[in-house]
């Protein structure tokens, strides 16, 4: 509901400048990927429900002290001690998925794609209700709608049973991997070009459609909700897809974002842009859910850090999308800007090809190892 919003309320309500605007959206990204490493750590060390609850209680709390209009250095406070918190309910929400519904070792995957097609779901919906808020009683109504949603999740959380399921015992799970390995490294570099292409894309093609295109705000709207649309009849199909299929459809899924970028550039009908606009949703997806699950894979002892290595690779993504996108924008054009997007998709799909290739390498190493006599 406040996503879309937040930056009216600071430039309407508080009367901030752009760059103080900017300074705010930064600064709570950054401690919104401090928050959620720390609480992933916490998580890890020991599962509970707490870290996602405290997460929710803070954000929920940032957000009704944004009522009382504070200055903007109290701004800032509030932003970095309480509204980057709700960033961590993401990846911990995900790594209770992982802990309660998928099973010592990870053996079923079934709660990460349900859950993540809720995420798509709300990011279809959300923007709609916080707009008629927006009608209504305004941004009081926003933000104080958005602290009861975070107090709802509280709620949601506390009701969950407080003992997940057993950890993998040595025996039953490898043992996570270096986080300087190429086996997470790689892919953890693709999931950050991946999303740095997808919110770079969101930022230059609402420009091109309504500048270069002479398209209108509304058709920008209905490109970008038939894609979260599509997201959510994708994330559930996930449910049907084998095991051994995980990662080729993560490749799937960023050849899809190639192909939308490139057909978006090749097509200049507003009706083909909408509909090509499936196609992202599907990438986003696919991506988004199965993503997670190769995270948690590489690092099955520790679902609270491989959730929060996903979620903040789509954070670092936000923070670098704007400055990429507006400067080549301006420097180059908006079809330039979505060659560019075009290009960080092929790269995210190479860098990931390699890590499965290394992933291969290192099975067989281990395999090899273990045959060997001593």
């Amino acid at each position: 509901m406040i996503g879309p919003y937040l930056v009216l309320f600071g430039a309407e309500r508080l009367r901030l400048s752009a760059l103080e605007i900017g300074v705010f959206v930064s600064l709570t990204a950054i401690s919104g990927m401090a928050a959620s490493a720390w609480l992933g750590r916490r998580y890890d060390h020991r599962p509970g429900r707490w870290p996602a609850a405290l997460a929710a209680s803070l954000a929920g709390t940032g957000y009704l002290l944004l009522l009382t209009t504070p200055p903007y250095p109290l701004l800032l406070l509030i932003g970095v001690v309480f509204l980057g918190a709700g960033s961590a309910v993401f990846p911990q929400l995900f790594a209770l998925a992982k802990s309660h519904t998928d099973g010592p070792a990870g053996r079923t995957r079934g709660g990460t794609p349900v859950l993540r097609s809720a995420w798509s779901l709300a990011w279809a919906i959300g923007p709609l209700v916080g707009g008629a808020l927006l009608a209504g009683p305004g941004y009081s109504g926003v933000l104080t709608a958005t602290a009861c949603g975070f107090c709802l999740v509280v709620v949601a959380v506390l009701r969950l049973d407080a003992r997940p399921q057993p950890a993998p015992r040595p025996d039953e799970a490898s043992s996570d991997r270096p986080l300087a390995s190429r086996a997470v490294a790689l892919p953890l570099a693709g999931f950050t070009l991946f999303h740095v292409a997808m919110f770079s894309g969101a930022v230059a093609l609402p420009l091109y459609v309504t500048e270069v295109l002479h398209g209108s705000p509304e058709d920008v709207g209905w490109m970008f909700s038939l894609g979260a649309a599509a997201e959510i009849p994708a994330a559930l199909a996930l449910l049907l897809v084998p095991d051994r299929w995980r990662q080729r459809m993560i490749l799937i899924g960023m050849g899809l974002m190639f192909v939308y970028f490139a057909l978006v550039m090749a097509f200049t009908g507003i009706v083909a842009l909408v509909i090509v606009h499936i196609a992202r949703g599907v990438a986003i997806a696919v991506v988004g859910a199965l993503g997670i699950s190769h995270m948690q894979h590489l690092l099955p002892t520790s679902p609270g850090r491989a959730t929060t290595l996903f979620a903040n690779s789509a954070t670092a993504g936000s923070l670098v999308s704007g400055i990429a996108a507006g400067g080549i924008s301006h420097a180059l054009g908006y079809r330039t800007a979505l060659f560019a997007c075009a290009v960080l998709s092929a790269l995210a799909w190479l860098l990931f090809l390699l890590a499965q290739r290394r992933a291969r390498v290192e099975a067989n190493h281990s395999v090899t190892e273990r045959l060997s006599p001593r």
